[in-house]
């Protein structure tokens, strides 16, 4: 499959299939900000507007899935695991309603990763 810098688990998948059949094409973007901004947000595709310096980091259940371009500065060394977990997260996020809130689980990626994706 090769190095990636993003994936979700199966029960944040199940939760993002369900909100792509409600809402059509979504995409996810984590800015860094301070409170929610920390997290990953979910949003129908056509409404957010991408930055100049967000990064693209992958897909996670079809769904593809930016950064910041500060914040990645800072987590550029890092893979991502989007997960869900009950509580809430930001109003904005399409989650919210259903109680759940989507976040991060970070590892460092290991040399062979960084070589992978050209960032030795």
């Amino acid at each position: 499959m090769g190095a990636t810098r993003v994936q979700c688990t199966e029960a944040a998948s199940a939760v993002i299939e369900e909100l792509v059949r409600e809402n059509g094409e979504l995409l996810f973007h984590q800015s860094g900000g301070c409170c929610d901004g920390s997290a990953p947000m979910c949003f129908p595709r056509n409404e957010f507007r991408l930055g100049d310096r967000d990064v693209l980091l992958g897909e996670i259940a079809g769904c593809p899935f930016y950064m910041g371009g500060d914040q990645f500065e800072y987590w550029k060394h890092t893979h991502l695991t989007i997960d869900v977990v009950p509580g809430r997260g930001s109003g904005f996020s399409l989650e919210a309603p259903r109680g759940v809130r989507f976040i991060v689980r970070s590892r460092v990626l290991t040399s062979e990763e960084l070589t992978e994706l050209g960032q030795a």
